[in-house]
């Protein structure tokens, strides 16, 4: 990745949290286009309130978040997705009330299915299911069903908030492939991981949260596998 090719977003300074609790301390990153930025650390150490705070669902206490170098703190969530960036929490990911179909259809204006076609084919369960409400699927297929709609999206930027928790493991390798091959056409991820495999088959950069604050950033190539598993039990 060409080290100079601008940032299509970045975060500096940022500080959030809940109420009078602040949560994330002074975290720094980016992501580029044709890149993905993984974020590693332990449970409730900050990680998807950094999700939030970067796609507007929590206002930062102070920090600046900038989309291809404009300002996005003061953007409501619709206004960033219209900007270009598109987002799966790590809960809620689905409308348990809707079909499949629905779920997949529901942020279009047509009915056409087309852009689905791959995603399919690789994942034949949610094809089986298509007509099935979403709220009976696993929790597993509840993740494909929200990496799906997400990735055929076709963003420029996409955050994904653990988005292997409970998927088989075939899946995730597809799921990899997947990410990759959009990256491959110039789109970028932010990725929240705890399923080292999957991180280290799409990650180009990390940032590892502990305690609310970065304690190691850098390139893909400087984490092992034993230096990953070392973050999650610091």
């Amino acid at each position: 990745m060409n080290g100079k090719t601008p940032w299509l977003l970045q975060f500096s300074g940022l500080e959030g949290g809940y109420g009078d609790t602040v949560v994330l301390r002074g975290v720094d990153g980016g992501v580029r286009a044709g890149q993905v930025l993984g974020v590693l650390g332990r449970n409730g150490v900050g990680k998807t309130t950094l999700m939030r705070l970067l796609t507007g669902g929590l206002r930062p206490f102070s920090g600046e978040v900038a989309w291809q170098g404009k300002a996005l703190e003061q953007l409501a969530p619709f206004k960033r997705s219209r900007l270009g960036l598109a987002y799966s929490p790590q809960e809620g990911v689905v409308f348990d009330e809707l079909s499949v179909s629905d779920n997949l259809l529901l942020h279009l204006e047509s009915r056409d299915m087309s852009r689905y076609a791959p995603y399919l084919e690789a994942f034949p369960r949610l094809r089986e299911r298509l007509r099935q409400r979403a709220g009976t699927l696993s929790g597993g297929e509840k993740k494909l069903l929200a990496f799906v709609r997400v990735l055929a999206e076709g963003k420029p930027l996409s955050l994904l908030d653990e988005p292997t928790e409970g998927v088989q493991q075939e899946n995730i390798d597809l799921m990899a492939q997947f990410v990759r091959r959009r990256v491959e056409q110039g789109a970028a991820f932010i990725v929240v991981e705890q399923n080292l495999g999957f991180l280290q088959q799409v990650m180009d950069t990390l940032l590892v949260l502990d305690h609310g604050r970065c304690v190691a950033q850098g390139e893909a190539g400087e984490f092992d596998r034993a230096r990953l598993a070392g973050f999650l039990h610091i």
